[in-house]
């Protein structure tokens, strides 16, 4: 059950999203591409902008036991049902929309876990997954150059991007760089404590 937790991982979805954004742009499908691109990247960076924030200053809304958005909520609810609409519009806007919110479910379903875990906290759960929600939904609406595309045979083109990306992110300790980037901000010499941020 709680494997369901990987799909948040920084090392599966930045891959996956990355193929997905290259199979839509091999497609043609370059304004779905680039929108939702933008929106998935956006949600990453304010994760990691709130996590720096933590890191380096400490930032904690105690009353809302809030320190930074959960990633794993954000990634999964950005990324999944993004892709379902993309797997199953050519089945129709029915179709698309069952995937839509069967992957906003799975993204829920992830916060929750993280909520029950103790790695995050209902609000930084609930605000990566609506996060994460938002980037999904704005890339649905604005791909209305999907229903013209022929998406099957570009897919070859995913299949590199997602080599080389989990490559890659075997590579990036991200976690590394985020506490080398909240130190130099903020000029302290140790990190806040990460918890289960």
């Amino acid at each position: 059950m709680l494997r369901v937790l990987h799909l948040g991982d920084l090392d599966v979805a930045l891959p996956l999203g990355a193929a997905l954004a290259a199979w839509l742009l091999a497609a043609g499908a370059w304004r779905t591409a680039l929108r939702w691109g933008a929106c998935f990247g956006a949600a990453v960076v304010l994760v990691g902008g709130s996590k720096i924030a933590h890191l380096g200053w400490g930032t904690d809304f105690s009353m809302l036991e809030f320190k930074a958005i959960s990633g794993h909520a954000t990634l999964v609810s950005a990324l999944y049902p993004f892709a379902a609409w993309v797997l199953l519009l050519r089945k129709g806007q029915a179709a698309a929309r069952v995937g839509l919110a069967l992957g906003l479910l799975l993204g829920l379903a992830v916060a929750a876990l993280l909520v029950a875990t103790g790695e995050h906290t209902a609000a930084e759960a609930s605000t990566g997954w609506l996060l994460g929600a938002a980037a999904s939904l704005l890339g649905a609406a604005w791909s209305g150059d999907l229903e013209r595309t022929r998406l099957l045979p570009a897919i070859w083109w995913s299949l590199p991007v997602l080599a080389v990306g989990a490559w890659l992110m075997e590579f990036a300790h991200v976690g590394y760089w985020m506490i080398l980037v909240a130190l130099a901000l903020s000029g302290n010499s140790h990190p806040y404590p990460w918890d289960a941020c």
